[in-house]
């Protein structure tokens, strides 16, 4: 029954990722702990696993068109390697529930971040060039790349408004190029776990793999059709409705499984 219902599932992931640049983990982590009984720390290895394949897929469809800007993803990412490991140690020393008690918080904050973002309005047609990178991608890097190692997610929901408001890209240049971040700092933070003796449940995580890099690739072909403003509204309202439904679990109905 998992097997069948990751394939939908992994289609969905694979859909907000590649359409919005990010977001994918944070639906993962509760789908493999939720709906298809995974511990969090399986989980989190293996929505590494099934992300960082669908950004992956994503940012080659996008960098066909010209949308990857890749100077300021290798700037970004360079950094965030270095605190994807930080963040896999940190994460280690913390429980399942306080896990997930601190993923909440993140969650709202990356639905207020990301329907600020569509709330913009900005004319993408006027901001098409990608900027030099700066000192302060470097900065957000690090910090994002904590945020990857600690929680197990791409931190795509914070890599695009950081690429929108602190380096101003257009929309669909800063999602192209988070479907690149998300790709190196995903597999750096699966290193992470897999030498911390992680072990995912391999035959689910390769179904899900595969649903996701299909729903990426045609996330990404829909991503460029629909309004952002759209796109933003419903993945905040997305985002928000998990967390609170992560918070009531944990708090009044006994939290997900912890193995």
């Amino acid at each position: 029954m998992e097997m069948i219902l990751a394939i939908p599932f992994g289609i969905l992931i694979g859909l907000v990722v590649g359409t919005v640049g990010g977001g994918g983990a944070i639906l993962a982590l509760p789908v493999l702990v939720y709906v298809l009984d995974e511990g969090v720390s399986a989980a989190a290895t293996a929505s590494l696993i099934v992300v960082a394949l669908g950004a992956s897929v994503g940012a080659g469809t996008q960098a066909v068109h010209g949308r990857l800007c890749l100077r300021v993803a290798l700037w970004f990412s360079a950094p965030a390697v270095a605190g994807a490991y930080l963040g896999t140690v940190a994460g280690g020393a913390v429980s399942g529930r306080t896990l997930i008690l601190l993923f909440v918080p993140v969650m709202f904050a990356a639905a207020a971040l990301t329907l600020a973002r569509g709330e913009s309005g900005e004319d993408e047609a006027s901001a098409s060039e990608c900027p030099d990178p700066t000192l302060l991608a470097g900065a957000a890097g690090l910090v994002v790349g904590v945020m990857t190692g600690f929680f197990g997610v791409g931190g795509g929901f914070l890599i695009v408004p950081a690429l929108t408001v602190l380096l101003g890209l257009a929309m669909h240049l800063a999602i192209a190029t988070s479907l690149a971040i998300i790709t190196v700092t995903g597999l750096a933070a699966l290193a992470s776990h897999l030498l911390e003796g992680a072990v995912p449940n391999w035959p689910l995580t390769l179904v899900l793999c595969a649903a996701a890099a299909a729903g990426a690739f045609a996330g990404s072909h829909l991503g460029r059709r629909l309004p952002a403003r759209t796109l933003a509204r419903a993945f905040a309202a997305v985002v928000a409705l998990v967390a609170a439904f992560l918070l009531v679990d944990v708090l009044l109905l006994g939290g997900p499984p912890i193995g």
